[in-house]
C-alpha cells in the first residue's frame, strides 16, 4: 500500500512563506508524477501544482503561478511545495497526490492525509 505523508503546514501571516513536504514510502514513486491539491470545507479539491516523474515538467494553477514552486527529490522520495507571498485565500488543507493524472483530483491514485495551511490577514 502506497503511503504519502505531508508536513510543513501551519499558521503564517499574509505575505509570508511556508514549505510543504510530502514523503513517499514506495520506491515506485520515483517514476510517478506527483501533485498538490487543496480543499476547503464544502468545496471541491482544487488543483494547485504537479510535477512529472523526472521533474522536468511542472504545472501550476493560475491562482498560485509565480508564488508557489513545486520540486522533487527522487532519492529522498519527497516532493516539495514552496509557497511564497501567501494570501488569506490560500488557507486550506493541502493534499499530496501521486500516480498519474491531470488537474482533476479523481484522476490521481494515491493521497496523503493532508496538512492545514492557515494564512492570517
Amino acid at each position: 500500500q502506497a503511503q504519502l505523508v505531508e508536513s510543513g503546514g501551519g499558521l503564517v501571516q499574509a505575505g509570508g512563506s511556508l514549505r510543504l513536504s510530502c514523503a513517499a514510502s514506495e520506491r515506485t514513486f520515483s517514476s510517478a508524477a506527483m501533485a498538490w491539491f487543496r480543499q476547503t470545507p464544502g468545496k471541491v479539491r482544487d488543483f494547485v501544482s504537479s510535477i512529472s516523474d523526472s521533474g522536468d515538467t511542472t504545472d501550476y494553477a493560475d491562482s498560485v503561478k509565480g508564488r508557489f514552486t513545486i520540486s522533487r527529490d527522487n532519492a529522498k522520495k519527497t516532493v516539495y511545495l514552496q509557497m511564497n507571498s501567501l494570501k488569506p485565500e490560500d488557507t486550506s488543507v493541502y493534499y499530496c497526490a501521486a500516480g498519474s493524472g491531470d488537474r482533476m483530483w479523481y484522476t490521481w491514485h494515491y493521497w496523503g492525509q493532508g496538512t492545514q495551511v492557515t494564512v492570517s490577514s
